[in-house]
């Protein structure tokens, strides 16, 4: 695993210990020489774990819209920064670059972005692992409402099962990097599935 896609918040949010825990997974990515993908912004967590990366001396690539470019939140001290149109390219060059995928505490940007690539695996367009760092607890309400999905027959879970939650960045990597797929049938062929995506 050479790098993972980050998600999270732009603002930094109400809990020290989301701060730490950005930190703490941008420390282990560096230990393990896993490189940095995400949104390319210079604020809240965001801000913080690519800092922290670069700090270290890893790798962080930024992948940004040219709107948010504009209004002058973008990171001009990365490894790499992508200006792209739009969000829809934004997030896809994001699913490109990367090996894995971590959802760290954030809003509802995050979440979008959590849940659309969970839907690319659930459909079969990818096999690479997703992740949450359950920070502070704040994605236990998630965790349980997954499983209520499951309860009610709208998820299956070997599907749910494959969004590896941990509290602590280095078990969590572990995890990513032990991560053996479930078998998905695909919905679509190949060719389909780029139209679609």
């Amino acid at each position: 695993m050479k790098s993972i896609c980050v998600y999270c918040g732009s603002s930094k949010g109400k809990n020290p210990a989301y701060v730490e825990a950005a930190r703490a997974l941008a420390g282990q990515m560096v230990n393990k020489g896993i490189g940095l993908v995400y949104g390319g912004g210079r604020v809240g967590l965001m801000g913080e774990i690519a800092n922290e990366i670069l700090r270290l001396g890893g790798e962080a690539v930024g992948v940004i819209p040219q709107a948010l470019m504009d209004k002058e939140v973008g990171h001009r001290g990365l490894t790499k920064l992508h200006v792209v149109k739009n969000m829809h390219e934004r997030k896809a060059l994001m699913a490109e670059l990367a090996d894995g995928f971590i959802a760290m505490p954030g809003g509802i940007g995050t979440f979008e972005e959590l849940f659309e690539i969970f839907t690319w695996f659930q459909l079969g367009f990818h096999t690479k692992p997703i992740g949450l760092l359950n920070a502070a607890g704040f994605y236990d309400g998630l965790i349980a409402f997954l499983q209520h999905t499951v309860n009610q027959g709208f998820v299956q879970a070997n599907q749910a099962s494959m969004l590896i939650h941990e509290p602590d960045a280095e078990l969590l990597l572990d995890r990513l990097q032990t991560h053996r797929p479930v078998r998905i049938e695909k919905v679509f062929d190949e060719a389909t599935a780029k139209n679609i995506v």
